[in-house]
């Protein structure tokens, strides 16, 4: 948490957490609390993913309410509410469907995620954010 010169206060969650895309510090909390927010999104985590030009970009891991399908249209619509919430540096930029690996007492593991994001020998299969025209703009 940090405190700024009028006295507001910022939950920046936890500091092994935040990494580096193209030079910004990302916080996964702020961009979570975007995309749970969406209706079809029960849960959401966010990790760096590899990127040729920008190092890294934050890379969503979303699991859907009962009833939405992970399909192309169901990510635009994620990708959209996020970009309409989210400052330009901050947009996620990748979207997986998948169940999160939880620990014992239910917290996500994001090690396990990110360990994913460069595992050679998994298949990933996500929707990113140049795929869709319709995002490109403002």
């Amino acid at each position: 948490m940090s405190v700024d010169d009028e006295g507001y206060l910022t939950y920046v969650g936890r500091t092994d957490d935040v990494f580096k895309a193209s030079d910004y510090k990302i916080s996964p909390f702020e961009l979570e609390s975007v995309l749970i927010e969406h209706p079809a999104v029960v849960e959401a985590a966010i990790v760096p993913a590899p990127d040729p030009i920008r190092a890294a970009v934050p890379k969503a891991y979303v699991a859907l309410v009962a009833g939405y399908e992970p399909t192309a249209e169901t990510a635009l619509s994620i990708l959209q509410h996020a970009k309409e919430r989210l400052a330009p540096y901050l947009r996620v930029r990748r979207i997986e469907f998948a169940t999160l690996p939880k620990t014992l007492s239910g917290k996500v593991r994001r090690v396990e995620l990110r360990a994913r994001e460069h595992d050679t020998s998994i298949e990933i299969v996500d929707f990113r954010y140049e795929q869709f025209p319709e995002l490109r703009g403002s």
